[in-house]
C-alpha cells in the first residue's frame, strides 16, 4: 500500500513538471553601430627637437674688466644693441697713439716727397749725383710704407676699441650673463648666448622606404602642411613646412635627414623642446572607421564582431589602417558601410550569439 502511494506521488510530480512552461533567458542587450565614413589623411610621425634658426655665443674678443651689462637676462634684444661694455679706456688710448703715429708718418712722407722732387731737379743740372736721387726715392718709398703701417695700426686699434662694446648680431632672445660685472675677461671668454627664435627648425630622420612611399607618383609629401604636436599640449597643433631634404641616404642608418620650419613670432616655443612631427603623405577619401575599442586581437590578427539582420553576432577578421586623433581606426578590409558591428562590450559576446541590438547614435 505504501509502495503504491509513492508511485502515484512520483507520477503526479512528473505530470506537474511537464505541464509547467520552461522559462527562457532574455536576450543580451548589446550596443551596435555602423562604421563612420569620412576622408582621412595618412601621416608619418617622427620624434624631433626644436632648434633656433640661429644661435650665437657672444665672445669677448679683447681683454679687460667687464664694465657694464645692458640687458635683462631672457629678454628680446634688438640687432645692434650694446649688451656688454669691456673697459674701453686702454683701447681709446691705443687709438689716440695710432692716430699720432699716423700723423707723424704722414708728415715724414710729405717731407720725403718734397726732398725727392728737389733732388730730381738738382740732378738735371748735375748738382747732385745719381746716388743721391736713388737715396731720395728710397726714403720716399720707406715713408709711404710707414704711412701704410700706421694706417693699419690705427685700423686695428679702432677694431679693438669696437670690441669693447659687445653688440647683438641680430634681434633675438638672450640668455643670462655668464660673467658678472667687474670681472676680468680675456679673449674668447663666453659672455652670453643669443637665440633667433622667431622661426624654429626641427630636424628628424625618415627611413629610405618611407621616402620612396612619400615621393612616389601616387603619394607626395605635403611640403606646406607639416604638423608639430606636444604631449603636454593636447589638442594644440603647430603648422610648419618642410624646407630641407638631405641629398643622400645615410648608408649606416638607411635614413635621410629632413628639416621643417615653423613660425614662432609669438615666442611660445623655445629651442630644445621635444616634439612629434607629422608628415602627411596620402589622402584616403571615404574611409570607413570604427572605434579602436571595438577591435579585438587574437592569434589570427585583428577582428570585429558584426551583427546581421537576424541579430546574430558574427566573427569577422579585418585589415586595419591608421589610428586617428579621435581614437577611430580605419578598416581597410572586412566591413562595409551598411553593416553593423558591436561597438561596445566585445568581450561580452561570442560568434553565433543572438543578441538584442541597441543602435548607437
Amino acid at each position: 500500500m505504501k509502495k503504491s502511494f509513492i508511485l502515484i506521488l512520483v507520477s503526479l510530480l512528473a505530470v506537474a513538471c511537464k505541464e509547467t512552461p520552461k522559462a527562457s533567458l532574455p536576450l543580451q542587450k548589446i550596443t551596435v553601430a555602423h562604421p563612420v565614413q569620412r576622408d582621412i589623411v595618412y601621416n608619418f610621425e617622427y620624434p624631433g627637437y626644436l632648434q633656433s634658426e640661429q644661435t650665437v655665443d657672444l665672445i669677448a674678443r679683447v681683454q679687460g674688466y667687464l664694465q657694464d651689462i645692458r640687458f635683462q637676462p631672457g629678454e628680446i634684444v634688438k640687432e645692434g644693441q650694446v649688451l656688454f661694455v669691456i673697459e674701453p679706456k686702454p683701447y681709446e688710448d691705443q687709438v689716440k697713439a695710432a692716430e699720432a703715429n699716423l700723423a707723424t708718418a704722414e708728415a715724414a712722407l710729405k717731407l720725403a716727397g718734397t726732398s725727392n722732387e728737389r733732388t730730381k731737379e738738382a740732378f738735371k743740372s748735375n748738382a747732385v749725383s745719381e746716388l743721391d736721387v736713388i737715396r731720395a726715392q728710397t726714403t720716399l718709398d720707406q715713408a709711404v710704407a710707414t704711412v701704410d703701417a700706421a694706417k693699419a695700426q690705427l685700423s686695428t686699434a679702432k677694431i679693438n676699441l669696437s670690441y669693447c662694446y659687445v653688440k647683438a648680431p641680430f634681434t633675438g632672445r638672450i640668455s643670462r650673463n655668464f660673467v658678472d660685472k667687474g670681472n676680468l675677461v680675456g679673449g674668447q671668454a663666453k659672455l652670453a648666448s643669443m637665440y633667433k627664435d622667431n622661426r624654429l627648425f626641427v630636424y628628424f630622420n625618415i627611413e629610405d622606404s618611407k621616402y620612396l612611399i612619400g615621393f612616389s607618383q601616387k603619394n607626395e609629401f605635403k611640403l606646406d602642411n607639416v604638423e608639430l604636436r606636444f604631449d603636454e599640449l593636447p589638442g594644440r597643433v603647430f603648422k610648419g613646412k618642410l624646407d630641407y631634404l638631405s641629398p643622400n641616404v645615410d648608408l649606416t642608418t638607411g635614413t635621410m635627414n629632413v628639416r621643417a620650419v615653423i613660425d614662432n613670432t609669438g615666442g611660445e616655443l623655445r629651442s630644445g623642446l621635444y616634439t612629434k612631427i607629422r608628415v602627411p603623405f596620402k589622402n584616403v577619401p571615404g574611409a570607413l572607421l570604427v572605434p579602436e575599442a571595438a577591435i579585438g586581437t587574437d592569434q589570427s590578427g585583428r577582428y570585429i564582431y558584426t551583427v546581421n539582420d537576424s541579430s546574430i553576432v558574427q566573427y569577422r577578421s579585418v585589415k586595419v589602417g591608421e589610428l586617428q586623433d579621435d581614437n577611430m581606426r580605419e578598416i581597410v578590409e572586412g566591413i562595409k558601410a551598411n553593416e553593423r558591428f558591436v561597438s561596445k562590450g566585445i568581450i561580452r559576446v561570442r560568434d553565433g550569439q543572438k543578441i538584442d541590438p541597441i543602435e548607437e547614435k
